[in-house]
């Protein structure tokens, strides 16, 4: 049973509208296939009943009106008005499943909740309900009253009660506690539907999940992306691959369609999925280490059962300081580029170098770094950047100071300009003047970065120049004025060359 709307709108911040509320439950019955879905907390607010309408609508129509569940309370009816108006089927009550939450919080006797409870069970049913029972704070409840948990299952096992629902509402549960409560549910109470809704405060839902199912369980509760108070509950994405990996169970859900669902409730919820969250984290197909890319080539030696294409994935190969030649020849097949030994080792210590420059190295950076790479190795360096400082303040002229390295020999310049590189390139003219060396004209400057560029990616520079031919040079870096100063020196050697 995923409780995404309900339990995981709890999430601190997150709060759906009627529409996305509708989206996700489509998504949810009708493409991901779960078993059931909790939509909403009864008498919240006009938002969540006017959800739960669009919901209910949709799901009459498409035969799914059994699946959809609503959190209500033992109101003496108000929550089950409030269902029925707002077209549901199936009430998941709310009661206490522990000795001090009863007495504590309500100030009732277990004998009068008790009473409580059936009373609203009884009206529930008369009305056309179906009920499942949530015992909040059983996990509590077993550890320190025990007693107490099986008077009320006791007391309600003969109620017209579909399913006994049992919380771990504040995550304190391990696995071995998961195992044994559960088991105690199922060897006492072996007629009757049991469920198991974990949280993740010790960062413990999963393994208490599939302690769970050891145990006898045979429904879970899950939210998408692990959304949830506090630490959030079970991830459905794990639960599904644990199951099937490691308890070698079956469920209805289609795995494939995870990702899907997983974005789009990330783009609803405004809670980025962590990069390295299992299975729908975005790094988490990615191979990093040139030794595993090269281990993949023979014989898959890096995969595990967790196949990206399960999970509508694909395995990709990092680009970045720790890539080997294989990494980089996987991403270069990707993209149809086939290169000789000698071009694919200059490609791969340019990734490396620029990839101090920045975290990762995207494929869509390579085509740029292959060209600047191809096009630019013949050119040989007599001259290089020795080091340079631009200044750039707000109301004043950017300063640039250089210091250019020509057959060994540095000259120094300082000069202002209208831009960064106008005022690099001013320093630089104030040197080639000294030096009575001619520069040809920059006539064209273009900027491009990669389709889908972010503000870390590279930045190709080509730069037009007039001299007694036109000839252009490129400049890759993550930055543009870099850039922009890598294919001016590009343009310089080319001179030289022919000074020379």
């Amino acid at each position: 049973m995923d409780t995404t709307l309900r339990d995981g709108e709890q999430t601190t911040g997150v709060s759906f509208n009627d529409m996305e509320k509708l989206s996700m439950a489509r998504v949810l019955l009708s493409e991901l296939k779960v078993d059931r879905i909790e939509v909403a907390s009864a008498r919240v607010s006009e938002g969540e009943y006017k959800g739960v309408k669009r919901i209910t609508a949709w799901a009459a129509e498409n035969n799914f009106l059994d699946k959809v569940e609503v959190l209500g309370f033992v109101d003496n009816g108000t929550s089950i008005d409030w269902i029925i108006q707002a077209g549901a089927k199936v009430m998941n009550l709310l009661m206490k499943g522990s000795y001090k939450h009863v007495t504590e919080q309500l100030r009732r006797t277990p004998e009068e909740h008790l009473e409580d409870v059936k009373q609203n069970i009884k009206l529930a049913k008369e009305k056309g309900l179906t009920v499942n029972v949530y015992l909040e704070d059983w996990s509590n409840g077993m550890r320190n009253s025990s007693d107490y948990v099986h008077f009320i299952l006791k007391g309600l096992k003969n109620e017209h009660i579909e399913r006994f629902m049992l919380p771990d509402t504040l995550g304190i549960l391990d696995p071995d506690e998961t195992y044994d409560y559960c088991k105690e549910m199922l060897d006492t109470y072996p007629d009757l539907k049991f469920d198991f809704h974990a949280h993740n405060d010790y960062d413990l839902a999963i393994a208490n999940v599939f302690h769970a199912i050891k145990a006898g369980i045979r429904c879970v509760h899950t939210t998408i992306n692990g959304l949830g108070e506090r630490a959030g509950n079970a991830p459905l994405s794990s639960v599904i691959a644990t199951i099937k990996d490691h308890l070698k169970m079956r469920t209805n859900v289609q795995e494939n369609k995870l990702n899907m669902v997983s974005k789009l409730v990330e783009s609803f919820s405004g809670i980025r999925i962590p990069t390295n969250k299992p299975l729908i984290g975005e790094f988490v197909f990615t191979q990093c280490s040139g030794v595993h890319a090269d281990g993949d080539s023979k014989n898959n030696l890096y995969f595990n059962d967790l196949l990206p294409e399960r999970f509508g994935r694909e395995r990709k190969y990092a680009l970045g300081k720790t890539s080997g030649k294989a990494n980089i020849k996987k991403n270069l097949e990707d993209i149809g580029i086939n290169l000789d030994a000698e071009s694919l080792k200059r490609v791969t210590e340019k990734v490396i170098e620029l990839s101090d420059k920045k975290n990762t190295v995207s494929t869509e950076d390579l085509p740029y770094i292959v060209s600047d790479v191809l096009r630019n190795q013949s050119i040989t360096k007599n001259i290089d950047i020795h080091n340079y400082s631009i200044s750039l303040a707000y109301g004043l002229k950017p300063v640039a100071s250089v210091a250019i390295k020509i057959h060994e020999k540095i000259y120094e310049d300082t000069a202002p300009g209208d831009g960064q590189y106008d005022a690099f390139m001013n320093a630089l003219k104030k040197i080639y003047k000294r030096l009575r060396k001619p520069l040809p004209l920059l006539t064209d400057y273009a900027v491009t970065i990669p389709p889908g560029g972010k503000t870390d990616a590279f930045v190709e520079t080509v730069i037009t120049w007039q001299g007694e031919n036109e000839f252009r040079t490129r400049g890759l870096d993550s930055d543009q004025t870099s850039a922009a100063i890598k294919a001016t020196v590009k343009m310089l050697n080319i001179i030289e060359q022919k000074i020379q």
